[in-house]
């Protein structure tokens, strides 16, 4: 079983209707071993050929383009799609975008490899599915295709798994879980069981490691899919009984209780986006004591959060970056709030130390005795996908991805047409530093900040802030340039693209090694009185 960091990948969509400028937004945190964005380009293949399934797609102890162990083959098409590709593959060319999210299920639907012959995993699926189609409703139908025909193999600590699956024009959230050991390709019978339900335009949604499909209506195709067994599967585990007085209620009958790793997220997201949707419970930060509250798990029922909400304020991608990048401020999970971070000073008045962080290592945790919260930001990679209708694909689809922990990170602005990546992005060995690396550079300076971080992270703020800014100033100048010579030639248009976002890797280089220099001799140990 391939193991990776389970529970901590975040995604949000965004229907059109209520982004600021009519793009459908989807995003995620990710935290998938293989960070390395590069371009997988459109391929022609001969009739009759065969395409490889993988196992260890996330794995990053690998050569770039080695995908890992083949463990199968389904038929291929003549051409595929151009497409960005990491540990979960994004975006294409046709501003086709897909966000992951590790679920939990039952303990009697997991299994080990092996136990069956079950060989599809999520990121091979949406893989598949990127080199393939253009829309959204498209990609759900062949990816439940997939998982019944081909088996779901979980690849992320055996759990089940969330897509957000979106075009420039709608969203989808699917959600599939595994049928357990002992199914067999020929058996007649659905490896996998799935569900998709489509994200209203004038909805918002999340995504916290949590099953959120709730209610299905099997009449109503325009906006729900799954498999044939769905509800049947249950009924025959006696996990549902039809003749009860209870409606089917997907969440209900194949995830578990939610804990507080979830609902803390959920809590933090709608109650920013749709306060006066319910009496959210109250968890501002009053004190550094109020992190101390007794609120640990299973405090609330899962029922409050719906699949979707329309929100009270439109959203942009900044705003949907800023959530990526939280880390509770001001409720009492903000681990850097933790009393024990506060000392006295010379007249014996308490004060915040500048050592304080939002990502206490286990042992400053074991040190100081603080209690561990999970926050939305975390180290990794992870991306906002911008996809706008009224541009042609190449230019309308925005891959905004970041490198490492988005905190003291920076996103990157890559549109859908470029033909190439800069190799800043694609070149990443955790086991060789690498000044030719972003996400190391990212990292490096990740490191220092806990020489001191309260001060460090404001000198962060100070270069990365004004960068980021100006690419999204620049955007719409580069719209503009490229679609005048996109109508004309597509080849010229796509050039401009990617000279553009090349350019924009460079500069967010060169400044994450200046504020690696810059910290390194401004927190130096001998200035923050080691000696003294």
């Amino acid at each position: 079983m391939l193991v990776t960091n389970s529970f901590a990948c975040t995604v949000i969509v965004v229907g059109k209707k209520v982004s600021k400028d009519g793009s459908v937004i989807v995003s995620q945190t990710d935290n998938g071993d293989d960070s390395r964005i590069r371009v997988y380009p459109r391929m022609k293949y001969k009739a009759g050929e065969m395409a490889p399934v993988y196992f260890g797609i996330q794995e990053v102890n690998r050569p770039l383009n080695d995908l890992g162990e083949v463990i199968g083959y389904i038929p291929q098409v003549e051409e595929t799609y151009q497409f960005f590709m990491s540990a979960y593959p994004h975006m294409n060319e046709h501003q086709l975008a897909l966000a992951e999210s590790t679920t939990s299920m039952r303990d009697e639907l997991k299994f080990e490899r092996g136990q069956g012959d079950q060989i599809m995993t999520i990121e091979q699926a949406q893989m598949f599915a990127l080199q393939r189609f253009k829309t959204a409703r498209e990609a759900v139908v062949f990816i439940g295709g997939l998982m019944e025909t081909y088996g779901f193999l979980p690849s992320c600590v055996g759990e089940s798994e969330s897509l957000a699956i979106a075009d420039a024009n709608e969203a989808w959230i699917f959600e599939v879980v595994a049928v357990g050991a002992g199914w067999k390709k020929d058996s007649g019978k659905p490896g996998a069981i799935w569900v998709a339900q489509r994200v209203p335009d004038d909805h918002v949604a999340i995504i916290p490691n949590w099953s959120v499909v709730k209610e299905i209506d099997e009449n109503d195709p325009a906006n729900f899919l799954f498999s044939p067994n769905y509800k049947s599967f249950a009924i025959e585990k006696g996990w549902y009984n039809p003749n009860g007085s209870k409606p089917f209620v997907w969440q209900d009958v194949y995830a578990p209780i939610p804990r507080e790793w979830a609902t803390g997220r959920f809590w933090l997201f709608y109650k920013q986006v749709a306060p006066g949707f319910y009496p959210w419970p109250d968890r501002s930060l009053k004190t550094p004591f109020d992190t101390q509250n007794p609120y640990v798990q299973f405090v609330e029922p899962i029922s409050i959060y719906p699949f979707s909400v329309k929100p009270e304020m439109n959203l942009s991608v900044q705003d949907v970056i800023a959530y990526q990048r939280s880390v509770f401020e001001g409720t009492i999970y903000d681990m850097s709030e933790d009393p024990d971070w506060y000392i006295p000073d010379a007249d014996g008045k308490m004060y915040k130390s500048p050592l304080a962080t939002p990502f206490p290592t286990r042992e400053m945790r074991k040190l100081l005795d603080l209690d561990w919260r999970r926050n939305v930001a975390r180290g990794g990679y992870g991306m906002v996908a911008q996809l706008r209708s009224w541009l042609p694909a190449a230019i309308g689809g925005v891959y905004w991805v970041y490198q490492d922990n988005q905190y003291p990170g920076i996103y990157q602005p890559i549109y859908a047409g470029v033909t190439d990546i800069n190799p800043v992005f694609s070149t990443y060995n955790p086991n060789e530093y690498s000044d030719k690396s972003l996400r190391w550079a990212i990292d490096f300076v990740d490191n220092l900040l806990y020489l001191r971080w309260q001060d460090a992270m404001k000198d962060v703020r100070a270069k990365r802030d004004p960068l980021e800014a100006s690419y999204f100033e620049q955007l719409p100048a580069i719209d503009q340039k490229a679609l005048e010579l996109y109508s004309k030639n597509p080849d010229k248009g796509r050039k401009v693209l990617t000279d553009w976002s090349w350019q924009k890797m460079d500069e967010a280089m060169k400044v994450y090694l200046d504020l690696r220099n810059e910290i390194l001799v401004k927190y130096t140990n001998n200035k923050q009185g080691i000696n003294f």
